[in-house]
């Protein structure tokens, strides 16, 4: 996480319990501020120095006019602001509350959508390619919840279900979709049933673990046997879609003499 995820030009209103707080972020080194009420109310912009310390969460300094410093951990994913405050006299002030955003940033700066899909990757990966049993507590959330009606709930059961697996299990990632807490994933899956299962998998991601879990399966049916003349699953697609426009091209479909269009619609 860099400074270049800093969420600039955002305009957000903080409610502490004592008073509500408008906080702009001017630039990487620049913020201002605007207190509306009470013995603190003044408006005031002041150079800032910016910490990300990973996950949505940036510790961001300064020092007032009157000699204050001030010390904020913004966390963008939760929308929480927790303020440390030395006032002029030695006093000390420490609160804590939700902001909501009144303008947004100049330019997209949620990664979570990246990290929550690096996260599920590696947790498809490693359960069911490398059969990885100690991942699951590693990844999954204590209290995760499972919605499959065929796999108990909770973590523990999903452990013991990757501990027993048989070593023909294997897993294929494909395309993924990710926005704000949620992910999906399509893949393939060999040795979970007789014949390979496509499946698209939908987590919720929260504080940076799993933590529910949707997904529909269904048998593969080869493209040469499909009303559509299309692959259910190519592990290609996701590669396609990493490669620059230009460079994409038409597909060949596996065992049928045509080709499959690109993202765009060729064929």
């Amino acid at each position: 996480m860099t400074l270049d995820s800093f969420p600039v030009g955002l305009e957000m209103d903080v409610a502490y319990p004592q008073f509500r707080v408008s906080l702009t972020l001017l630039s990487t080194t620049r913020l201002r501020f605007e207190i509306r009420e009470g013995p603190f109310a003044r408006t005031e912009e002041v150079d800032i120095e910016v910490a990300p310390l990973g996950g949505g969460l940036f510790a961001v300094s300064w020092q007032e006019a009157d000699g204050a410093t001030v010390v904020n951990l913004q966390d963008h994913d939760r929308r929480v602001v927790s303020s440390f405050a030395t006032l002029p006299d030695g006093r000390f002030l420490r609160m804590s509350g939700p902001f909501e955003v009144v303008r947004p940033a100049d330019r997209p700066s949620d990664d979570r959508p990246r990290r929550n899909t690096a996260l599920v990757l590696e947790a498809m990966t490693a359960l069911f390619q490398r059969h990885d049993a100690s991942a699951v507590g590693r990844l999954y959330a204590a209290d995760y919840a499972q919605h499959n009606p065929d796999i108990p709930q909770g973590r523990d059961a999903l452990q013991t279900i990757v501990e027993s697996l048989s070593p023909e299990v294997r897993y294929e990632p494909g395309l993924t979709i990710a926005e704000g807490d949620l992910v999906a994933i399509h893949g393939r899956i060999h040795g979970w049933a007789s014949a390979p299962q496509v499946v698209v998998d939908v987590f919720r991601i929260e504080n940076g673990r799993l933590a529910e879990h949707w997904d529909v399966l269904q048998a593969e049916v080869p493209a040469t046997r499909s009303a559509a003349g299309l692959a259910m699953f190519d592990p290609r697609e996701a590669e396609a879609r990493a490669r620059p426009q230009a460079e994409r091209s038409p597909r060949p479909v596996a065992g049928t003499g045509r080709t499959q269009p690109d993202e765009a619609g060729r064929a």
